[in-house]
């Protein structure tokens, strides 16, 4: 019978319990297989963890922060206009971008696991993918905020987004004041990642010079 086995015989009873240490050493078994490419792996985390990074979600936030028309097309398909960038592939299909506003704030989670838009903001962070993340922000969204040290008025509705394989969330965060005349460049450097996902607040006017 299936209960019977003994677990230290099952592969998974081999690996470390530890997240970081799991990842290893099924790299080390993939590798030694002659399934993965260690150099070929190495790349794709440099393009999605510094290369890529929130730098394109940040650009796409910048131009609809600056451009009318393109905000509006980007509410109305954003998947077409992210693709027009050339910010589309693997994790970036069906693009849904949602804008805060003084009435309502908007944080995106994955209930089941970790879907998100790599070719907008890069590799997702650790505590997206965690499970007291993933249970926490449906239930009690505005003390997650606050864990991550935003404080909302509270005539200020946050609404939840669940991403799925069929959908992906970028949050379009309010700009901040005292920032016009800024050029897109600039704007882009005041968008954090933790903005884009609806955990953070766009950087101050005066964060950059």
């Amino acid at each position: 019978m299936p209960h019977d086995i003994d677990d230290h015989d099952h592969p998974h009873a081999l690996l470390p319990p530890d997240p970081a240490l799991r990842v290893k050493a099924l790299e080390t078994i993939l590798t030694r297989k002659g399934l993965i490419d260690p150099a070929a792996l190495d790349e794709i985390i440099d393009l999605y963890q510094n290369r890529i990074g929130p730098k394109n979600g940040a650009q796409v936030v910048a131009r609809a922060w600056s451009d009318d028309g393109f905000r509006a097309a980007l509410q109305e398909d954003a998947t077409a206009v992210v693709a027009d960038l050339g910010y589309c592939g693997r994790q970036g299909e069906h693009m849904v971008v949602v804008e805060n506003t003084p009435e309502t704030h908007n944080m995106v989670v994955c209930t089941l696991c970790s879907c998100y838009p790599w070719p907008l903001l890069g590799i997702p962070p650790g505590w997206y993918k965690s499970d007291a993340y993933r249970a926490r922000a449906v239930r009690e969204p505005r003390k997650v905020l606050a864990d991550f040290g935003v404080s909302l008025p509270e005539e200020t509705s946050v609404r939840v987004w669940d991403s799925t394989a069929e959908v992906r969330y970028l949050v379009l965060p309010m700009r901040p004041e005292e920032t016009e005349g800024m050029d897109v460049d600039t704007l882009a450097k005041l968008v954090t990642r933790d903005s884009m996902i609806g955990t953070g607040l766009a950087l101050p006017a005066g964060a950059v010079t």
